[in-house]
C-alpha cells in the first residue's frame, strides 16, 4: 500500500466534512502535503467516480457520492490497486532446488490471499464510518491548551 491511499482517505473525509468545493491548496494544507500530489491523487478518485471537479478560480473537488456509499475498498482500488505487495521475490525459478525455484510463486499466492482479505475488510468501512470515528476520537481528547477564556 502506498501513501496515496492514506492521502485519498483523508481528502474524502475532509470533503465530507466541508460539504463544498475544496481546492487542492486547501486539501494539501490539511493533509500536510503539496498541491501537485493532491491533484495527482484526486484525478484517480475522479476517474473512479468518487469525486467531481470544478474548474476556475473557485474550483476544486466535491464528494459526489453519499459518504455511506464510499468504501475504503473503492479508495484502495482507485489509488493503489494492491494493499500488500513485495517488489522483490525470493529464490530463482531456474534453480534445481525445490524451495529456491518455487518460493516466489508460493509467496505470490500468499500475497494474493492477503490482498483479498484486506479488500474485503476495507469494503466494510465507509467515509461515513471514518467521520463517526473522528467525532468519537475528538470527544475523548483533552484540550491541548487553556486559552483562559
Amino acid at each position: 500500500m502506498t501513501a496515496e491511499f492514506l492521502v485519498a482517505a483523508h481528502a474524502l473525509a475532509y470533503l465530507n466534512r466541508k460539504k463544498c468545493c475544496v481546492s487542492s491548496e486547501e486539501l494539501a494544507s490539511t493533509i500536510c502535503t503539496n498541491p501537485a500530489r493532491i491533484r495527482k491523487i484526486m484525478l484517480k478518485l475522479k476517474n473512479a467516480g468518487l469525486i467531481e471537479t470544478q474548474s476556475g478560480k473557485t474550483g476544486g473537488y466535491i464528494l459526489t457520492k453519499a459518504p455511506e456509499d464510499v468504501t475504503l475498498g473503492e479508495v484502495a482500488a482507485a489509488t493503489d490497486g494492491e494493499i500488500v505487495d513485495a517488489n522483490w521475490r525470493p529464490g530463482n525459478p531456474h534453480e534445481d532446488c525445490l524451495v529456491t525455484s518455487e518460493m516466489g510463486q508460493v509467496m505470490d499466492t500468499v500475497l494474493a490471499g492477503l490482498n483479498k482479505a484486506c479488500f474485503s475488510y476495507l469494503a466494510g468501512i465507509t467515509v461515513k464510518d471514518i467521520d463517526r470515528k473522528l467525532l468519537f476520537v475528538n470527544k475523548k481528547k483533552q484540550p491541548r491548551y487553556n486559552t483562559g477564556k
